[in-house]
C-alpha cells in the first residue's frame, strides 16, 4: 500500500512538470544608459547587447523567467541632445553591465503554442534585477583614478510582443528599462573633482531587442494560476 502511494505520488509530480512548457531563448539588440554624460534619450540603442533566458510557462498569461544580460554602455557629449553637455565636452566613457533577473511576463492574451489561435500577446515584465559593474573607488591625485567593481540593484519593468514563428519557435521584440540606485555607471558624480553636472538624479540604462524563442515539453497542461 504505501509503494503504491508513494508511486501515485511520483507519477502525478511528474506529469505535472512535464505538462507545462518550458522555454530556452537568445536576445540580440542594443543597449544605452541615461545619466550625466552623453544624450538622454530613454530608447537609444547604440552598443551591442545580448541575453539568455529560461521561462516556465505557468499558466497562459503568466510566465516565470530568469534573465542574463551582458549590456555594454557608453556615452559622449558630442552627441548630447543638451548645450549645456556639448559645451563642456566631457570625455566619453564606457563599462559593462552584467545583470540577473528574475521575475514574472504577464501576457495580455493567452498565450499557447500548441493552439491554433492562442499564439501571439503583447506582454508586460515584472522582475527583481541584481547587477554588476565597473566603478570608481577613488580619486587619489588629480588625473589619477583607481577603478573597482560594484554589485547594486535596479527598479526594473519591461514591455514586449511575443509570436509563434514556427512550430516551437516563437520570436519577440523587447524593450526593457532599469532605474538604478547609483549614480557613476558612467564614472561621474557629485564627488568627482572639477566636473559641472547638468544634473543630480541616478542612472538609467536600457535593452531594445529581438529574441528567438524554442519551446519544448509536452502540450500545456496548465496550473489554475497564481
Amino acid at each position: 500500500m504505501k509503494k503504491n502511494i508513494l508511486f501515485f505520488v511520483f507519477a502525478s509530480f511528474t506529469s505535472i512538470l512535464l505538462g507545462q512548457l518550458h522555454e530556452v531563448g537568445i536576445s540580440f539588440g542594443g543597449s544605452n544608459y541615461v545619466g550625466d554624460i552623453g544624450a538622454n534619450y530613454y530608447i537609444y540603442p547604440n552598443k551591442p547587447a545580448g541575453a539568455i533566458f529560461y521561462k516556465y510557462n505557468w499558466n497562459p498569461r503568466i510566465a516565470l523567467r530568469t534573465t542574463y544580460s551582458y549590456l555594454p554602455i557608453s556615452g559622449n557629449d558630442l552627441d548630447s541632445n543638451t548645450d549645456f553637455r556639448k559645451n563642456r565636452g566631457l570625455p566619453p566613457f564606457s563599462n559593462t553591465i552584467n545583470e540577473i533577473a528574475l521575475g514574472l511576463e504577464y501576457n495580455f492574451y493567452d498565450f499557447d503554442l500548441s493552439s491554433d489561435d492562442k499564439t501571439w500577446t503583447p506582454y508586460l515584465l515584472l522582475e527583481l534585477v541584481g547587477f554588476n559593474y565597473t566603478n570608481v573607488k577613488s580619486h587619489p591625485n588629480p588625473g589619477q583614478i583607481n577603478f573597482g567593481n560594484k554589485t547594486s540593484y535596479a527598479i526594473p519593468f519591461g514591455i514586449g510582443y511575443k509570436s509563434k514563428l514556427y512550430g516551437t519557435l516563437a520570436f519577440a521584440l523587447e524593450a526593457k528599462f532599469r532605474y538604478t540606485f547609483e549614480d557613476d555607471l558612467d564614472y561621474t558624480d557629485r564627488e568627482t573633482p572639477n566636473v559641472i553636472l547638468e544634473g543630480t538624479g541616478n542612472d538609467w540604462y536600457m535593452f531594445t531587442g529581438f529574441s528567438l524563442i524554442y519551446t519544448f515539453g509536452r502540450p500545456a497542461c496548465y496550473a489554475k494560476g497564481l
